[in-house]
């Protein structure tokens, strides 16, 4: 891993990043968690995910130091019904070894950013395993609150899983009615 000497840069993704991003959710898929996704994804495969988020206008970013990938993150559409087209579900990814060192955090955050000047009102977490407490304490800590644990829903490393449900509002949240248009949602 790069020094702390250099700055970290927030950046949009683009499909010469999916490398380093398969490389970093392959740990996740084989060893831990925070995906239920128990295989590799391909950098082809990587590309096509950072293709089909960035087409409905949503940020797919990268935190780089001295021009190596430390994390991802990205906001997707919560659910495909047109009901949900003010809501995010975002999803974050810090390589091995670059934790704690406030990568996932600058993620998080530029993704909030985002998402409310697009006049966004919900960002939804689904953190795999109950035990992660990095990721909790992570959205915690920028202002999501907890909305729920799904107990066992997932078999993965030969135990069963939960996944944390976590939520935070954005904009005026539902104090209001929204005025942008949201996301363009094909669901029923």
């Amino acid at each position: 891993m790069p020094g702390d000497s250099g700055a970290l840069v927030v950046r949009q993704a683009g499909a010469a990043d999916a490398p380093a991003l398969a490389a970093i959710y392959g740990h996740y898929a084989l060893h831990e968690f925070g995906t239920f996704e128990e295989e590799t994804p391909s950098p082809a495969e990587m590309a096509r995910r950072i293709a089909a988020v960035t087409a409905l206008g949503l940020p797919y970013l990268v935190a780089e130091k001295e021009a190596v990938v430390l994390g991802f993150a990205y906001a997707a559409p919560f659910r495909p019904r047109a009901a949900y087209r003010y809501t995010v579900e975002d999803s974050v990814y810090v390589a091995p070894g670059a934790q704690g060192r406030g990568v996932g955090r600058a993620l998080v955050q530029r993704l909030i950013e985002i998402c409310q000047a697009m006049g966004l009102r919900q960002m939804m977490a689904v953190i795999g395993d109950s035990g992660n407490a990095a990721s909790i304490g992570l959205h915690r800590s920028l202002g999501f609150a907890p909305a729920g644990v799904c107990r066992a829903v997932g078999f993965k490393h030969g135990r069963w899983v939960d996944t944390v449900r976590m939520q935070r509002a954005l904009n005026d949240g539902d104090a209001s009615a929204p005025s942008a248009p949201g996301l363009e949602l094909r669901g029923h």
